[in-house]
């Protein structure tokens, strides 16, 4: 239960105190009460950013390399590996984070890249993309949306993003609907995967989220922004009608 209480915690990026987090988890069929997850937040020395004890001095970071937002909320695309976007998300296994970045190609919502590390850093934003570039045929102009988490506004990722002919794009400052499909998607592996194992090692996370990214979602899981059916089997048919 401690971890989960510190998933939800990370998930939410510090947004949600006790109240809110237990709610979240509860909705999930959870059982909590309030006191117990202040009990646990309390023992981690966690605040919520808009407790009256949060320091987000710590935490605020020198806006640079802050790109424009080229999407403004249009998740829609004609062809794929037109628009992208990429986030990351944050798993509690045994005593310690997982950090899982991933990027979505919003033509058919396929995850096409991800990459899962101990450390969050440029590197793990890098990999991900960079399997993503690995499986694709990008043409120039591809649309790559991110937050404006520092990873995102590292110059090494930045470079390395506009060498493959793409273009960066961020939502703004603290607005997590700017990036809505990815959230979801984040969302939906918590709940259909994350919350309901109790992961030992970092090699039964990693061989468990391969299995739920690569087998199920992209080519077993309906989802409605398709038409109710998978994203291999929306791409399949988008090239066989073309």
């Amino acid at each position: 239960m401690e971890g989960q209480v510190l998933d939800a915690y990370a998930t939410f990026k510090a947004r949600y105190g006790a109240p809110r987090i237990a709610d979240e988890l509860k909705a999930l069929g959870i059982p909590c009460s309030t006191n117990y997850v202040a009990d646990i937040l309390q023992r981690q020395g966690l605040k919520a950013r808009n407790g009256k004890a949060f320091n987000y001095g710590s935490h605020a970071l020198t806006m640079h390399n802050v790109a424009d937002n080229l999407l403004w909320r249009d998740f829609g695309a004609t062809r794929p590996n037109k628009k992208w976007t990429t986030d990351i998300t944050y798993i509690w296994v045994k005593d310690q984070w997982l950090y899982l970045a991933t990027v979505m190609d919003l033509y058919s919502r396929s995850i096409v890249g991800w990459s899962l590390d101990t450390s969050m850093t440029e590197k793990l934003v890098t990999d991900a993309l960079s399997m993503a570039f690995s499986r694709r045929e990008i043409e120039p102009g591809l649309i790559v949306h991110s937050d404006r988490g520092v990873q995102y506004r590292s110059q090494k990722y930045i470079d390395y993003m506009q060498r493959n002919n793409a273009r960066p794009s961020m939502s703004r400052k603290g607005n997590c609907w700017d990036n809505a499909p990815m959230e979801s998607f984040f969302s939906r592996l918590k709940v259909e995967l994350i919350y309901a194992e109790q992961y030992d090692s970092i090699q039964s996370a990693r061989s468990s989220i391969f299995e739920y990214i690569e087998v199920f979602y992209n080519r077993l899981r309906r989802h409605s922004a398709n038409g109710n059916i998978s994203p291999a089997e929306f791409e399949r048919n988008a090239a066989l009608a073309a």
